[in-house]
């Protein structure tokens, strides 16, 4: 008899491993309490990327006057509640899908809150449901800073500034990680007034750092006004100059400061979504980080596994698919390692910024002497497709090792998302700076950068 799987979460961890469960011959049983797809598809990863989209054209329509497409420069304007409805219509389609794939055979799809009863059983509206193995892909939800007066009104977590339907005229962002940044990008490119607030001393610290602080500059350019090593303080509704907003107050080099929004954003990070599991009583060891996973996503509890968010590992939709693959191998009995450093992302701002790898900074910090890391570099402004596409802004970093052998490569620019795919595969698979410097790239592209 097939062995078989529940599957706790419906999000990109969860639907993707339960189609690849199905494949391999297991009979699979999904619990969702809200909408499939989950958060990356409903309030994240995907009405984002529509924003950040939609920026990029604005951007770039807003240059069209300096090619002769208009005949005199002007601002496109941005109809916002329109792009509201499009955010809302690609969600809407992208969900249809996912509950199309969930209905496939082999799976079922169960609507409601699900927990833990025991390391077999999980019991969903009032009904006790067994398997052979567990999978517990529940996700994350915004952490809200400790900030006096942070329950205001007039502050959202990313869930609800992308259920705006009217566009702010002043936004106020706490924290520039990757939910902040792309809203910084993509809001003032829709033309509302953008400031950021960033307790640390850079923008985006899991990236390079030469790459991060290149794309605060380009921000800046446009408009976007950054406080860093800012610690926020407090929200007050208290002597504004305007209606309908909303003060922060902040402290930097030990002087504090205000900055008014109609909506001020708090962006300071995620965290697992472990309650009302039943986690405590199965057993499982967990912490504020998330659940406790070996090498293979099982828990302290044998047959019991979790991936993605809620395991705390790596935040990123791509990853939580690639763990779950890792667990349907191991209980097919077969070996799956994923290699967990090399999992690529990307921050979709304009320009983009993407990276496999560690960067240059670890990789110097570690590799001394004789084992000195090799760091090469090319510019998006001495490519000839950048140059006709009008994105000179970037910077291609690859670095090796003192026998070529592939490290890292980090990239910010136009398309950086998909040109650091390539270096990913190959060093993958052990290449080498010559490997990559055979590889035939069509002219003229982007991709010639490598």
């Amino acid at each position: 008899m097939a062995q078989s799987l529940m599957i706790i979460g419906c999000g990109p961890g969860g639907y993707a491993t339960a189609e690849y469960a199905a494949k391999q011959g297991l009979r699979v049983t999904v619990f969702e309490k809200a909408e499939a797809g989950g958060t990356c598809l409903n309030r994240g990863c995907i009405p984002t990327k529509v924003y950040c989209h939609a920026a990029g054209l604005v951007l770039d329509n807003a240059n069209a006057s300096g090619w002769g497409l208009w005949p005199s420069p002007s601002q496109p304007g941005v109809d916002f509640g329109r792009l509201h409805e499009h955010k809302e219509a690609v969600v809407a389609q992208l969900r249809q899908g996912v509950e199309t794939l969930m209905a496939q055979p082999g799976i079922e799809l169960v609507r409601g809150a699900a927990r833990l009863k025991d390391d077999h059983t999980v019991v969903c509206n009032g009904t006790d449901y067994t398997a052979d193995h567990i999978l517990i892909a529940t996700g994350s939800h915004p952490v809200m800073p400790r900030v006096e007066g942070i329950d205001n009104a007039r502050v959202v977590d990313s869930t609800g500034l992308l259920a705006l339907n009217t566009l702010p005229k002043r936004l106020v962002i706490i924290g520039a990680g990757v939910i902040g940044m792309e809203m910084a990008s993509a809001f003032s490119a829709f033309g509302t007034e953008v400031t950021v607030v960033e307790f640390l001393k850079e923008c985006l610290p899991m990236a390079d750092s030469d790459l991060a602080k290149r794309l605060r500059r380009s921000l800046e350019k446009r408009g976007v006004k950054f406080y860093l090593q800012a610690a926020a303080k407090s929200v007050s509704t208290e002597g504004v100059s305007a209606p309908d907003s909303a003060a922060l107050t902040f402290t930097q080099k030990g002087k504090d400061f205000t900055v008014e929004g109609d909506i001020i954003l708090a962006a300071t990070g995620r965290g697992p979504n472990t309650e009302e599991l039943g986690l405590e009583a199965a057993g499982i060891d967990f912490d504020r980080h998330g659940i406790k996973v070996n090498d293979c996503f099982e828990t302290s509890v044998k047959g019991v596994f979790a991936i993605g968010d809620v395991n705390g590992r790596m935040q990123l939709a791509h990853a939580a698919e690639a763990q779950g693959r890792v667990v349907v191998d191991a209980i097919a009995g077969r070996e799956n390692h994923m290699k967990m450093s090399l999992v690529p992302w990307a921050v979709f701002t304009t320009p983009e910024l993407a990276g496999t790898g560690p960067t240059e900074d670890v990789l110097k910090a570690t590799m001394t002497g004789e084992d000195r890391p090799q760091v090469v570099k090319s510019y998006y402004r001495a490519n000839g497709k950048a140059v006709t596409m009008d994105a000179t802004d970037g910077l291609v970093k690859v670095i090796a090792a003192p026998d070529g052998r592939l490290l890292a490569c980090h990239i910010l620019g136009a398309h950086a998302a998909d040109l650091v795919q390539e270096v990913s595969a190959l060093i993958s698979v052990g290449a080498t700076l010559r490997d990559l410097d055979a590889v035939i790239h069509i002219h003229p592209t982007l991709q010639e950068l490598l």
